[in-house]
């Protein structure tokens, strides 16, 4: 019997690599993937994180051994998914704040927040919204930009965010070529915004 609980959360994979995106890009990390996501971005490229039950449920213990087993040398964690706040990571976080690691948040925003974090990335999707409290606790707000109409949902979720939220616009990979330059000239125009590109696709690493 599959038993998900605070303590016992589907994990897809637990690995050591670079943050390929985003304010921290090029940083090293640890990154812990959870399983399962209902938000349903069509251009989404972890497709098999989706369905939880493919995946093992980890003891929040067992977790952190993973972790670290890794030996890294970095001590930020990015928690990842699937989308991670369809489950409460109170317990999860105060484990790995209490072995010195440093949390870093990615979500789409859609279910409540939960845990204690160091960084909450918001990357809003249109098809199932952010709840609105997690807006003004975003450090950075990431919008993917797969066609024009994208821009003005950029703007409308910037107007939700704090005065110090990081503003980042990111070309959806399939249509980078297509976007790049209308995201060139979006950034220009709008000064507070800055450009995220996935350097990992680019760099050909996990």
């Amino acid at each position: 019997m599959r038993v998900i609980d605070d303590n016992n959360i589907p994990v897809m994979e637990i690995f050591s690599s670079i943050q390929g995106e985003g304010k921290f890009a090029g940083n090293p990390a640890i990154f812990v993937r959870l399983s399962g996501c209902d938000v349903g971005c069509h251009w989404c490229d972890v497709k098999e994180s989706w369905e939880a039950g493919k995946h093992s449920i980890m003891h929040i213990k067992s977790i952190l051994d993973e972790v670290l087993s890794l030996d890294a040398k970095t001590k930020k964690i990015v928690i990842t998914g699937g989308e991670p706040l369809m489950y409460g990571l109170t317990n999860l976080t105060a484990l790995l704040i209490s072995e010195g690691y440093e949390l870093h948040l990615e979500t789409s925003g859609a279910y409540p927040l939960s845990g204690k974090w160091h960084w909450i990335c918001l990357s809003p999707k249109k098809m199932k919204l952010p709840k609105n409290d997690i807006y003004l606790k975003a450090d950075e707000l990431k919008v993917i930009i797969y066609n024009k109409d994208d821009f003005n949902f950029a703007i409308e979720a910037s107007n939700k965010v704090s005065e110090s939220c990081s503003l980042l616009v990111q070309p959806e990979w399939s249509k980078s070529e297509e976007m790049n330059i209308e995201i060139i000239n979006f950034v220009k125009e709008n000064v507070k915004w800055s450009i995220s590109l996935q350097q990992h696709k680019y760099l050909n690493i996990r």
